[in-house]
């Protein structure tokens, strides 16, 4: 799962010898980031539910995720300026606030059985996300020494890892065990969104009284321009070519995981609830080579070349998938989400290098950029009415084959 990362940050330097414990802010954050995952994938069961529910067809079922994710193209930059407003621990309340009232939206949904009415509660649901993303990567640096903070910043990601890996998996159990023919009752959904957001309540209330250390936004003056020449932050070529970077692989990796559920019950033939329990290895998988690609292998590997050669694997693997049947389609497409475990913090990076004091604002068009699992996840289900699922695979293998260009050459530093 992608996470924001839009704030340049003053992290005042912290006496080591007064020893403050962060241990409890630490795990706040963690429950934190553990949430947004669970209910960023909770989608992928949501799309199965309601193509039957709703006897939809896959384009109409993937407005699940275009919804969801429509909300970072329009409140990234937003939501960033909310924040430096009302600050980042009072932006953390506000997120789950309204996350919460998303959530308990599902509920009158349910009871009136409105497709509609599910996008909409989506919808408000995935601004709080959004805000609570923009406001929490920096508490999370911001706990503990400086020189400690990525480390941190790793684990409290894989703790949102854990999240994305569950959430197929209670689904299963909670969501779709109760979808028994086409066009039932919704009800099954209801209940378990109104757990999710009563837990959200209660999260924002332990925020609230949290005592977070002070954060404040860097503030960058203007550099000397050059004579005859004006130069903004669309003058950097590895910022432009890395922004669709980062909408083709976060388009590729939703539209993979929304679909799925159906993918493998069609290949294995067995029920959508069965199948479920199979995407929580993609995004499982995800969690394991985020720690051995990205904590000790890219130690030794250019970050550009490890980008290519994830995104080359993930061509390749999709390819086996969809020319095979059975077993070996399902693992080598669920064993595309080891090639994504790096590819969003390795292109983000290489994005921003050399910005300098556009870095703010660089962060706020690439997390925009995410809108890319709106728009890549509805044209695969488009494809997939009208022809096949192998037609419709052939969309991230070009997805990834850019992000094959970016890294052998679209990331060079260079000014247009």
């Amino acid at each position: 799962m992608a996470n924001l990362l839009v704030q340049d940050l003053v992290i005042p330097a912290v006496d080591e010898t007064k020893k403050p414990s962060y241990t409890p802010a630490l795990v706040s954050l963690a429950v934190l980031y553990f949430m947004m995952g669970f209910i960023t994938c909770l989608n992928d069961t949501l799309v199965p539910f309601f193509k039957k529910g709703f006897t939809l067809n896959y384009a109409q079922s993937s407005l699940v995720q275009f919804y969801f994710f429509l909300t970072y193209g329009i409140m990234s930059i937003p939501a960033g300026q909310i924040v430096e407003r009302v600050g980042y621990k009072n932006g953390m309340v506000l997120g789950f606030s309204v996350a919460a009232f998303g959530a308990l939206l599902f509920f009158p949904a349910s009871l009136l059985h409105q497709y509609y009415l599910f996008l909409a509660a989506l919808f408000i649901l995935a601004i709080g996300i959004v805000l609570l993303q923009v406001a929490a990567n920096p508490y999370i640096t911001m706990l503990g020494p400086e020189r400690t903070a990525s480390s941190r910043l790793t684990f409290i990601q894989g703790v949102g890892s854990i999240g994305t890996t569950l959430a197929p998996l209670f689904g299963a159990y909670f969501i779709l065990s109760g979808l028994t023919e086409p066009g039932s009752s919704s009800d099954t959904v209801g209940h378990p969104y109104l757990a999710i957001a009563a837990l959200l309540i209660i999260i924002a209330i332990i925020v609230a009284w949290s005592k977070l250390p002070n954060i404040r936004t860097g503030i960058h003056t203007p550099g000397k321009q050059i004579p005859g020449k004006r130069e903004t932050v669309f003058s950097f070529r590895n910022l432009n070519l890395g922004a669709l970077a980062i909408f083709f692989y976060v388009g590729a990796e939703v539209s993979i995981g929304t679909f799925l559920t159906n993918y493998i019950s069609d290949h294995l033939n067995i029920p959508v609830k069965e199948a479920s329990n199979y995407v929580s290895l993609y995004w499982g998988s995800m969690l394991i080579a985020r720690f051995i690609l990205g904590a000790l292998i890219i130690k030794f590997i250019r970050p550009q070349a490890m980008l290519a050669f994830c995104a080359l694997v993930a061509i390749i693997l999709i390819g086996i998938s969809v020319s095979s049947t059975g077993n070996t389609a399902v693992w080598t497409m669920i064993s595309v989400g080891l090639c994504n475990s790096v590819m969003f913090a390795i292109i983000f990076s290489l994005s921003v290098k050399g910005l300098g004091k556009y870095t703010t604002r660089a962060s706020g068009i690439l997390s925009s950029a995410i809108v890319g699992g709106a728009i890549i996840s509805f044209l695969q289900g488009f494809l997939i009415d009208h022809f096949n699922w192998s037609i419709a695979f052939i969309l991230p293998i070009i997805c990834y084959a850019y992000i094959i260009f970016y890294g052998i050459n679209g990331y060079r530093a260079k000014k247009q």
